[in-house]
């Protein structure tokens, strides 16, 4: 049975939360059980530098999320785990990708596009403080990708360009110098929530709205009973649609929990009462795994050793393949 490569990636830049534990990390290691994929996911430590300057930053959020994966239940195995900055062939396929790479096209890449209409609407030059990184990350994005010749990589709906970008570039070099690289599929499940924080936005470090995953259980519940809800009163009915506590509820509960909640809701359940029954669910599932994670950060060797042994596998196949693609572009021996 061939197998179909699927690659995630997440960036080393924070603490993991739960938005990234139900959006990314609990559906890939399931993926990854599944006896028709190879899967592949790295720690994009590059990619932190984008946007982190703090170097104790990048280094402990490392730690903490090779950890987290880990103490989860990632075969790191069966799985491909490593670090992006351990595989060098990454790095050397950003510069043969760039050389092909339109200038157009990274113009029109959101996170730029962002950046420069806010520095025209505070009235500053457009490129004001854009470094070279956040302007050409798309094109490191598809090395991650390409290399590893992914067929699948999983992605919310704000990272689909990136993915068509990927496209673009792999098909070019490969118009230029031949066939080598699969074109990767953007898989968006929207089944997987995409959860909101404790002010109903989107759970992200950006708004300062995350509930940490590794939380001691006290901490836990105190960060549940923070997220914020009207001023319905106990007994009156209250809506599920629009509430981030039952959309946080929902994304660790069965379909009949889910169900009993919504009921609950229409029968104008408390809200200390909603909040406490979504505290024990979340503090039900990730109990266990806790132990393991607090245990794996107390012992950073370990972590280390996986993260080793992975990228060994790893280069096993982005070594002959960096050949490859360097004989393709004329870079060889002369005899």
């Amino acid at each position: 049975m061939s197998k179909r490569t699927v690659l995630t990636g997440i960036t080393t830049t924070g603490t993991p939360h739960l938005g990234n534990y139900v959006g990314a990390i609990k559906p890939a290691i399931e993926s990854s059980r599944r006896d028709d994929v190879r899967a592949c996911y790295f720690l994009a430590d590059y990619h932190a530098l984008i946007k982190c300057r703090e170097p104790e930053v990048v280094h402990r959020s490392t730690l903490e999320i090779a950890a987290t994966w880990m103490a989860l239940g990632l075969d790191t195995d069966t799985a491909v785990f490593y670090r992006q900055s351990d595989i060098p062939e990454i790095t050397e396929l950003t510069w043969l990708l760039t050389c092909v790479t339109a200038k157009g096209l990274m113009n029109r890449a959101h996170a730029y596009k962002a950046a420069v209409q806010d520095n025209v609407e505070k009235g500053e030059d457009a490129d004001f403080g854009i470094a070279m990184g956040l302007f050409s990350y798309p094109i490191l994005m598809a090395a991650d990708i390409l290399m590893f010749n992914a067929h699948d990589v999983p992605v919310g709906r704000d990272q689909v360009q990136h993915l068509e970008m990927a496209r673009d570039i792999g098909q070019r070099f490969n118009h230029h110098f031949g066939e080598h690289f699969v074109m990767p599929e953007a898989v968006v499940d929207d089944s997987v929530a995409t959860l909101p924080g404790q002010d109903g936005r989107k759970m992200s470090k950006s708004y300062d709205n995350t509930i940490p995953l590794w939380l001691p259980e006290k901490k836990l519940r105190k960060a549940i009973m923070r997220i914020v809800t009207n001023s319905l009163e106990p007994g009156e009915p209250k809506q599920t649609e629009g509430s981030a506590l039952f959309s946080i509820y929902s994304a660790f509960a069965s379909a009949a929990q889910r169900e009993e909640m919504a009921q609950a809701y229409a029968d104008g359940i408390a809200w200390g009462d909603a909040k406490q029954k979504c505290f024990e669910l979340i503090n039900s599932e990730l109990a266990p795994a806790r132990e393991s994670y607090e245990a794996l950060i107390a012992e950073p060797a370990k972590v280390e050793a996986a993260l080793q042994a992975g990228a060994e596998r790893a280069r096993a196949f982005t070594v002959p393949f960096m050949q490859q693609l360097r004989a393709a572009v004329g870079i060889r021996p002369l005899a």
